[in-house]
Order: structure tokens, then C-alpha cells, then sequence
């Protein structure tokens, strides 16, 4: 079979000695035979395991997760997934190819592939969006929440201005820096290896068509997609009954101002600490990793 010249692999010599992060690629085959990698560490042990699913949003990858893997796999099995167009996974360099649909219906593929049972779902960004839009519609599925800078948007909210901008920059520039995004949203002052390690995903610019579909496809008062799934998404997690946690950054213009109403739209949120993690920004993972891990494990032991 021909291969279709949309679809790349970003070669793999990209990902050699990433700092922190010598973790196998595994696969498996999901949407239009597409790969889906994906980070596999740790173990289910009886009764007491349990199964992180790690999401990431833009324009990272699960290396993200790096700095949470250690600790969250000390108390069970880490499962982290690079969407379709980030990461070591397939990517397809015609940006009308991403949508809402799409996205939701590979993590859909990549859970049901894996057949991942009992999880407790940590996710961040667009992995929010969308994973806690699938927990919503397959709540069987998931054990617990953990919901860290990220919302279920209703289609009909204004955007902070901080968002408009970056939204604005990633529409208009020839060339999208993808370390400089991330640096300019991380607290903590990014060394020139992390920084490549984040761009290793991208190695021409037309594989990074996910990464600029992505910002625009938020659902919003003037525009994005799949405001439809999210809206429902709101109202089952508002009938929500198992554990939540709602973790979010102190100093996070995007998304700082979405934690209380999403707090307060999931009726077991309430029920755990109310924390703030301190001096991070939107990558959290990147600022605090390793003290996240800490409080998402306490909150695993606690419920």
C-alpha cells in the first residue's frame, strides 16, 4: 500500500538521550490505521494498583510528564500517550485533517486498544478538554479525576486576553517556536536541552499542522469545535460521584480564572484539599512536577 505523504513519522534519532527521559515508544494503531505512541512504566499490584493516564495539551508531548513519572509510578501503572501530531506519534501535516471529532475519537481508540480499566485520569490543557470530556461520556472507565490548568469550555465563555494573543501569534507566524511558547509559559527557566526536547516532535515545519489547529479549535463564544461534547461533558460531571481533584497553578493568565467554576461544577472537588500549586505557570508539570506527583499519590491513598 502506498503510504499517504500527509502522514509523517518525525524519525527517531530526534529522540535520542532526552534528558530525563529514557522511556521505551510503544504503539498501537488507532483512527485511520494512524500510530499513537505512547509511555508504558510501572505496574498494577492487586487490589492496591492503579493506572495513571497521563494527557498532555499544546504544543507538548508526554514528555511533559517526565519530572511525575517517577513518583506516580511508584504507586502504580503510568500510561502516557502522545496525541496524534505531537510527540513520537503519527502526525498529518494537512491542519483541516484535526478536529474535535478526531482527537476524541483516537484517545477513545488508544483507551480501548490498551483497555485501560480503573484509571485515574491526570490531565492538563487540551488533555483536559478532552479527557475530561471522554471520563464524562465513559465514566466506567475512570476511577478518578485530577484536573490541573485545563476546563470543559461551554462553547459560549470569553477568552482571557493572554489567550487571544497567543492564539493570535500562532495564526500569524511563518515559523511556529515551539520552545519558546512553552518557555515563555513555564516559571521555570528552561536549559537549552529541555528546550530542544520539546521541539524533537517537530522536524519540518509542516509536522507541526496539530500544533497550530489546536489553539483555534477551543470551543468559545466566536469559534472552535466540538462545543456540543463539551456542554454535555459539563453537565455529566456535574453529576459527578467519584473522587476529583482540582489542582491548578497560581500563576497561570490562561486558565487560572477556569479552577474555581470547574471546582465547583464537579460535587466531589469540594471534597479534597484546596490547594494552589505555588510560582507555577501553565506547564505546571514543568514547574512542579515532582510535588504534583506527591499530591496526586496522597490524593490516590486518601479516596
Amino acid at each position: 500500500m502506498t503510504r499517504d505523504t500527509t502522514r509523517v513519522t518525525t524519525p527517531e534519532e530526534r529522540f535520542e538521550d532526552l534528558p530525563e527521559f529514557d522511556y521505551e515508544r510503544h504503539s498501537v494503531t488507532v483512527g485511520d490505521s494512524l500510530e499513537m505512541a505512547y509511555v508504558d512504566v510501572g505496574e498494577e499490584s492487586g487490589e492496591n494498583g492503579e493506572t495513571f493516564l497521563c494527557l498532555h495539551g499544546e504544543p507538548t508531548w508526554g514528555y511533559l510528564y517526565r519530572k511525575m513519572i517517577p513518583g506516580l509510578s511508584e504507586r502504580g501503572r503510568v500510561v502516557v500517550p502522545d496525541f496524534v501530531g505531537f510527540g513520537r506519534s503519527e502526525k498529518l501535516t494537512d491542519r483541516d485533517a484535526y478536529s474535535f471529532d478526531f482527537h476524541y475519537g483516537t484517545l477513545v481508540d488508544f483507551v480501548e486498544a490498551l483497555d485501560l480499566q480503573d484509571i485515574t485520569l491526570v490531565c492538563q490543557d487540551w488533555g483536559g478538554i478532552l479527557g475530561l470530556t471522554y471520563a464524562a461520556h465513559a465514566p466506567e472507565r475512570f476511577a478518578r479525576l485530577v484536573a490541573m490548568n485545563t476546563g470543559v469550555p461551554s462553547g459560549r465563555q470569553e477568552m482571557p486576553e493572554a489567550w487571544e494573543e497567543f492564539r493570535s501569534f500562532v495564526e500569524r507566524v511563518d515559523e511556529l517556536p515551539v520552545g519558546m511558547l512553552i518557555q515563555n509559559a513555564t516559571a521555570t527557566d528552561l536549559p537549552d536541552d529541555v528546550v530542544a526536547a520539546y521541539e524533537a516532535p517537530f522536524h519540518t515545519e509542516e509536522a507541526k499542522a496539530g500544533a497550530r489547529a489546536w489553539p483555534d479549535m477551543v470551543p468559545r463564544n466566536d469559534g472552535g469545535d466540538g462545543a456540543e461534547m463539551t456542554q454535555e461533558a459539563a453537565r455529566r460531571l456535574g453529576e459527578w460521584e467519584k473522587p476529583a481533584f482540582v489542582l491548578f497553578a497560581d500563576s497561570d493568565p490562561i486558565t487560572r480564572k477556569n479552577r474555581d467554576p470547574l471546582r465547583d461544577l464537579i460535587p466531589t472537588a469540594s471534597e479534597q484539599p484546596d490547594v494552589w500549586v505555588e510560582g507555577a505557570m501553565h506547564f505546571l508539570q514543568e514547574d512542579a512536577g515532582e510535588d504534583i506527583a506527591e499530591e496526586i499519590v496522597a490524593f490516590v491513598d486518601r479516596t
